[in-house]
């Protein structure tokens, strides 16, 4: 099966009959938020974290499900299976829902769940090649006007990185804060390893599952991991640079505003590539 297989509110729908109130709040102000799983023959990676992230976020923006939290994972399990593919990428989202009117005031909106599941779509950037990264001049906002750990429906931000970088010949965008700090790609976290070190930025980013999988891993691959504060220059002077999603696993940096980073593909991203893949298939035997 190749369709996107759609569950509104626990029921399972094909994806072009599926369908949301045009006055829900996640559509008049890009209000909910959403969380993305990975499974290997029905087995889903780290769903318990990306939950635990999941309602976090809900509890700021104060959502709260007409459903319990079991029955949401019935849910996203019902709609991954249903998918019947190998490797299936999983989507659910969280919205304001509708109170009737086209206005901003979130009273009386209850929430509408969709969770939708597909064939696991492999990012591509050529064989053999790495990830071509182009700091871009939008900003990624700090906590106080939108904290970048809340997975939230309104990611205009990220969409305007990703056009500017992609118009200029690059593959992906690199945000900067507004102190000029390393914070992240649209969607993916940010990893560098100079010697026996791996950084990752500390603020203004996701707080990526698979970037907390990675820095577990990175003592059994010879790395000190720390979390901490980056520059460009620690990009560019960096003997490796990858990029790290549910979406995409972790992925190679080549090039950083037209520098090149060591061989593109070097031996210890392919190493941590490589072992994350194998933890995702050894969720079969958890």
């Amino acid at each position: 099966m190749t369709e996107t297989i759609v569950s509104m509110n626990g029921t399972l729908v094909l994806d072009g009959s599926a369908s949301l109130p045009v006055l829900d709040h996640a559509v008049l102000y890009g209000d909910g938020l959403f969380d993305t799983v990975v499974a290997h023959q029905g087995a889903i990676f780290k769903l318990a974290e990306h939950l635990d992230r999941c309602y976090r976020g809900m509890r700021v923006l104060r959502l709260e499900l007409p459903v319990p939290r079991e029955t949401l994972v019935a849910w996203i399990q019902a709609t991954t299976d249903a998918c019947r593919s190998e490797y299936v990428y999983t989507k659910w989202i969280v919205t304001r829902g509708s109170n009737g009117t086209p206005l901003m005031d979130p009273r009386g909106c209850r929430p509408n769940v969709i969770v939708l599941a597909r064939p696991y779509p492999r990012r591509d950037y050529g064989e053999g090649a790495g990830v071509r990264l182009k700091t871009v001049a939008i900003r990624r906002p700090p906590s106080i006007a939108a904290d970048a750990r809340i997975k939230s429906l309104n990611y205009l931000n990220l969409v305007l990185a990703k056009l500017e970088a992609q118009s200029a010949g690059a593959d992906e965008a690199l945000l900067l804060d507004t102190d000029g700090h390393v914070c992240e790609a649209p969607g993916f976290n940010v990893f560098a390893i100079r010697g026996d070190q791996l950084v990752t930025p500390r603020s203004c980013v996701l707080e990526g599952v698979t970037r907390a999988v990675v820095l577990a891993m990175a003592g059994a691959h010879g790395l000190s991991p720390a979390v901490t504060d980056l520059e460009l220059y620690d990009l560019y002077t960096a003997d490796e640079v990858f990029l790290t999603s549910t979406a995409g696993g972790v992925l190679p940096v080549s090039t950083v505003d037209g520098i090149g980073i060591g061989a593109g593909t070097g031996p210890r991203t392919r190493a941590l590539a490589g072992a994350y893949w194998g933890l995702v298939r050894g969720a079969l035997a958890r």
